[in-house]
């Protein structure tokens, strides 16, 4: 970010400050959330290293492992609660594989640890230190404890981003790209929404303050997510490359287009060009 890269930071430090002034006894809870490549982990990270009693994760580093992901596919996917003639239900197991695969891949709501967040978010109050796990996206699976920095707490703040940071149910609708139309019966789709309203609206309500970096549309979440795929390689994308990633990214377009929208529970909005700078500030 260049203009207005200064606004966020300064955000944060004030909400951080507010919070402590009326509970200085625990530690401020933070939440920052943006689409993929809005430059949110980039400025929270910057944002804790520059301040040390800050602790900071990102949603990413807590993803299901990628056995408990397989797991809960496997689960969800095969589950049939079927009425007989009678009217009783019979429970049966029928293989859906391109459900099951949807619902594998990280990111959506439902593939994220929350009990280890907030685990960790009760661990970083304490005077201790609390190893932070990172996700190792190459391996598609937790990185291991080896590769966790240790923060030294008590933490007077802790700041968590997020893709989905924030993020509230919305009522169903129509498929609206290719991998939800294989999603015949249209199960990964429910389970994304039951798990923003039971499991994850909890967690967000207990935020201090949510901060939601807007972006100015979807096709330039897409660009910027191409962006960086390219970064990472050092290279340009190929013809295959760009139609794995159109796919990958279809799996986060319903819960970013509603974001975009305004379904979430930030307090502040930074509206951001297709450059990410920040052209405007917004208090909800």
């Amino acid at each position: 970010m260049t203009q207005g890269a200064d606004e966020i930071p300064a955000l944060l430090q004030h909400l951080i400050q507010g919070v402590r002034a009326r509970h200085a006894d625990r530690p401020a809870l933070v939440g920052v959330g943006g689409a993929q490549g809005s430059g949110k982990s980039t400025i929270c990270r910057a944002f804790a290293q520059t301040h040390p009693r800050v602790a900071h994760f990102s949603l990413d580093d807590v993803y299901l492992t990628k056995a408990e992901r397989v797991w809960r596919a496997d689960n969800i996917s095969s589950f049939s609660a079927l009425r007989d003639q009678d009217g009783n239900f019979e429970v049966r197991h029928v293989a859906r594989p391109v459900t099951e695969q949807l619902l594998l891949t990280r990111g959506p709501p439902g593939t994220h640890d929350l009990g280890l967040a907030k685990s960790l978010i009760a661990r970083l109050a304490q005077n201790a230190p609390t190893p932070l796990p990172r996700f190792d996206k190459a391996a598609d699976d937790r990185a291991p404890d080896s590769a966790w920095p240790v923060f030294e707490g008590p933490a007077e703040a802790i700041v968590i981003d997020g893709w989905c940071m924030g993020a509230t149910p919305t009522p169903q609708s129509p498929p609206l790209n290719e991998l939800e139309e294989d999603d015949v019966e249209g199960i990964w789709r429910r389970e994304t929404e039951m798990q923003l309203a039971k499991k994850y609206a909890p967690f967000f309500g207990a935020f201090d303050a949510i901060v939601y970096l807007q972006a100015p549309s979807w096709a330039i979440v897409r660009s910027w997510r191409g962006q960086q795929e390219e970064q990472t390689l050092g290279r340009a994308l190929t013809a295959a490359e760009n139609k794995a990633l159109d796919r990958f990214v279809m799996h986060y377009e319903r819960v970013t287009r509603a974001m975009l929208a305004g379904h979430h529970r930030a307090q502040w909005i930074a509206h951001l060009d297709e450059e990410r700078n920040v052209v405007r500030m917004e208090e909800r």
